[in-house]
């Protein structure tokens, strides 16, 4: 069983700075992909940044320089830094995680119960 859990998240003025962490425990896959999804009310889900089995990271455009995907070396703890925020950034922020395998049709099975990000004009 994989566990997830999202801390780091709170209320900032457009502008400031967050950093988001995810600890990961329970089973890690040798090949994974980790990522950042977020959620705002009456919207769809949207992938943040996310890391694929060989390593690569993307990012969606409307955060590209100004969100950095990072992970320690162990795997088990994900972070996402995120600067220059604004209003439209806040919602719900999820890591997920899920075998190589899985990743490579798209699919993240497993999840933590989220962080809010609140950012105000």
């Amino acid at each position: 069983q994989v566990q997830l859990v999202e801390s780091g998240g709170g209320h900032v003025q457009a502008g400031g700075s967050l950093r988001l962490s995810c600890a990961v425990s329970g089973y890690i896959w040798s090949t994974n992909c980790m990522g950042w999804f977020r959620q705002a009310p009456g919207e769809e889900r949207e992938t943040v940044a996310k890391r694929d089995s060989e390593g690569n990271i993307t990012y969606a455009n409307s955060v590209k320089g100004r969100f950095t995907f990072s992970q320690t070396t162990a795997k088990n703890t994900l972070y996402l830094q995120m600067n220059s925020l604004k209003p439209e950034d806040s919602a719900m922020y999820y890591c997920a995680t899920d075998s190589g395998q899985s990743c490579k049709i798209g699919i993240f099975g497993y999840w933590g119960q989220g962080t809010q990000v609140t950012v105000s004009s």
